[in-house]
């Protein structure tokens, strides 16, 4: 059951998928329009499940589900995760990578390999003060306050000096 994302209670859950590259206006019209249809008919033993979501600087699909209505389970996650995987074979991108980290360079967002990452911060090209994006956060209001932070405020912080 399709709801506007903003509608979600903060303790929804959240699951992000951070792509390698930015999506074109129009792969995130398809895309939209792909989230609609899957989310639409989303179900957790035949129940509905109350989700919406949110594309973030062309680069960020954003799930959030209301668990306080119903809870996924081991195959509505899995579909959810089959699904993402189709989006990665169809738009050749990598959305499932935890072993890589996007942080803010300007108003640009940049992806890297982590032992990238780590290297620019060894050689102090990223710092403390670095924007990075935090997605490990588990529901809206850790993504509200917490999924976009200074390097020093994140587990990011363990490659800084």
């Amino acid at each position: 059951m399709l709801v506007d994302f903003n509608q979600l209670p903060e303790e929804s859950r959240v699951w992000i998928y951070q792509c390698n590259r930015s999506f074109s206006d129009d792969e995130i019209i398809e895309i939209r329009k792909r989230l609609d249809d899957f989310i639409e008919d989303w179900t957790a033993h035949g129940k509905g499940l109350e989700s919406g979501y949110n594309i973030v600087y062309k680069r960020f699909i954003v799930i959030g589900l209301n668990q306080n209505l119903n809870m996924a389970t081991g195959c509505s996650i899995d579909a959810s995760v089959r699904f993402i995987q189709e989006l990665e074979k169809d738009y050749d991108v990598d959305l499932m990578d935890k072993m890589n980290v996007s942080f803010k360079q300007g108003e640009y967002v940049a992806y890297k390999p982590l032992k990238d990452f780590r290297k620019m911060a060894k050689d102090k090209a990223v710092s403390k003060n670095t924007i990075v994006f935090n997605n490990l956060v588990t529901n809206i209001a850790e993504f509200k306050e917490n999924w976009e932070v200074p390097a020093s405020e994140s587990w990011h912080s363990r490659f800084l000096n």
